[in-house]
């Protein structure tokens, strides 16, 4: 057996740029061999939103659909296109995402706002959770979410501030844990302050983590450092994650 495998594990990865992933074929056999049973593939822009789509159809047993625009990926001449197809394919889909706000990247603030609050709009008109890009922008990505009344959002690999994690603990949003939380103190701070039955599991693969690139297999190293940080087994780690991803993506 595999370092990273499990025996009996059930793992959903709740987000994964599966696009972005070759070989894709070994990297689905090492997901299922390593007990994940279903990933959540992101698109950040209209070819990534395309193949996120082909790859469902490809592997349907296996990978669930989001489509997105990710604030890194936005291109003003794109946008009306961008948010076309967004429109027509997230009834196809279990979320709307990779979407929201990174204060860091240099793609002006008013665009950014718009796509966001254009995308949310859609979420609430095909009743679809959203998938949230927060990276320096937590409160701000935070009020655009609950002022849209989106019921339903996970705040991916959040690392933010305590403040305005008490809203989306309030709120009752998730948060996402990736394999960063072996390392990183932010991380580990709001995982560790966030209650287990609002935390989804993934590995935004193919990050790369300390060197290694990861792909969905690598759920298992997640897992562990949840397991480890909340001082709970990995089986019973495995089954309320499992079951908070079903829930929140209906699948």
């Amino acid at each position: 057996m595999k370092e990273d495998q499990l025996p009996g594990l059930s793992l959903i990865d709740a987000h994964v740029h599966l696009n972005a992933i070759e070989p894709i074929q070994s990297a689905i056999s090492n997901a299922r061999s390593a007990g994940v049973k279903r990933i959540v593939a992101v698109g950040m822009d209209l070819p990534s939103n395309i193949k996120t789509l082909e790859l469902a159809k490809q592997f349907p047993d296996i990978v669930c659909p989001a489509v997105g625009y990710h604030p890194w990926s936005i291109i003003e001449d794109e946008v009306e296109a961008t948010l076309l197809f967004i429109d027509q394919h997230l009834g196809d889909c279990v979320a709307l995402g990779e979407v929201g706000l990174d204060y860091k990247v240099k793609i002006k603030k008013p665009i950014q706002y718009k796509v966001f609050s254009k995308v949310l709009e859609l979420a609430q008109q095909h009743q679809k959770p959203v998938i949230v890009h927060s990276r320096y922008s937590y409160e701000r990505t935070h009020a655009m979410v609950s002022a849209a009344g989106i019921p339903n959002a996970v705040f991916h690999w959040y690392s933010g501030p305590p403040g305005v994690l008490d809203k989306i603990i309030a709120d009752g949003y998730f948060i996402s844990a990736t394999p960063a939380l072996a390392y990183s103190k932010q991380h580990q701070a709001a995982i560790k302050k966030t209650p287990l039955s609002q935390i989804l599991i993934e590995t935004d693969a193919p990050v790369e983590y300390q060197g290694k690139v990861s792909e969905p297999a690598s759920l298992v190293d997640t897992l562990k450092a949840l397991g480890s940080l909340k001082n709970r087994s990995v089986a019973e780690i495995a089954l309320i994650t499992t079951e908070n991803s079903e829930k929140f993506y209906k699948i």
